[in-house]
């Protein structure tokens, strides 16, 4: 089985801060964003960040869960990619003499966790990791998840439930226009 790095853990937790199945969404103030940060060791206080920050997270994480649905074969919305390229360009990284990335010195508080998830997301798309986190192809469920199989097939977070619902229905539609064309003159 292929270990997760740390990179595609921290995107994948960040990610399904928003749950579509149970419409609730961990990060929605900015309260609960410093909280969920600091848990995460991204941030020393749990103090709230600014709404223009906490803004440019969720807009981040829109456009993560948007790249992510097209490895499931989803078309991305190319206005949430638009907008989290742009909260990317407000966060500029410094490239250290051994190659690693950090956020630029100067970033303000508030900000530099965000430059540490985008330096987690470029990780992952530099090293073609990216196409192995996935957002589940089945819309009602949106989880993002950790694709282990040997040629990165997989499109649904559990074959048990969301890949059941999806060939289910896949099936009764099939069944559905068969039986209309045979009761057709």
């Amino acid at each position: 089985m292929l270990e997760q790095p740390s990179a595609a853990a921290l995107v994948e937790a960040f990610a399904n801060t928003v749950d579509v199945e149970e419409a609730s969404d961990e990060i929605a103030t900015a309260q609960a964003l410093a909280a969920w940060l600091h848990d995460r060791g991204l941030r020393d206080t749990p103090e709230p960040l600014p709404d223009t920050a906490h803004r440019a997270y969720l807009a981040l994480r829109a456009g993560i869960r948007e790249r992510l649905g097209a490895h499931v074969g989803d078309t991305p919305d190319e206005a949430l990619l638009t907008a989290a390229d742009a909260v990317l360009a407000e966060h500029p990284v410094r490239v250290t003499a051994d190659g690693r990335l950090t956020p630029a010195p100067g970033l303000p508080a508030a900000r530099e966790p965000l430059a540490r998830l985008a330096i987690a997301w470029s990780e992952l798309t530099t090293t073609g990791d990216a196409a192995r986190l996935k957002r589940c192809a089945e819309h009602t469920c949106g989880w993002v998840f950790w694709d282990v199989s040997k040629n990165r097939s997989r499109r649904w977070c559990s074959m048990k439930v969301c890949g059941n619902r999806s060939k289910s229905r896949a099936y009764a539609a099939r069944t559905r226009a068969t039986a209309g064309r045979d009761n057709q003159p």
